[in-house]
């Protein structure tokens, strides 16, 4: 299975850890799909970081295209 790299050079920080956010695979799951993805992660508490223009441009497509069926 593909990965999508989301993942961006970032100065944000975890809020509640304050630990540089770096890349990781993670998994996306939405009504029994599942898709792999790159984003930002909290190396310490595992907070993902889905940047605004992610989910409100692709995931909001791939949500509707998925709900359609």
């Amino acid at each position: 299975m593909s990965t999508f790299s989301f993942a961006e050079a970032t100065e944000w920080r975890c809020a509640a850890c304050d630990q540089p956010l770096q890349p990781a695979k993670v998994k996306v799951t939405y009504l029994n799909a599942v898709f792999n993805v790159e984003l930002m992660v909290c190396p310490a508490c595992n907070f993902i970081l889905v940047p605004e223009n992610l989910a409100m441009g692709k995931m909001l497509e791939v949500e509707q295209l998925l709900e359609d069926k």
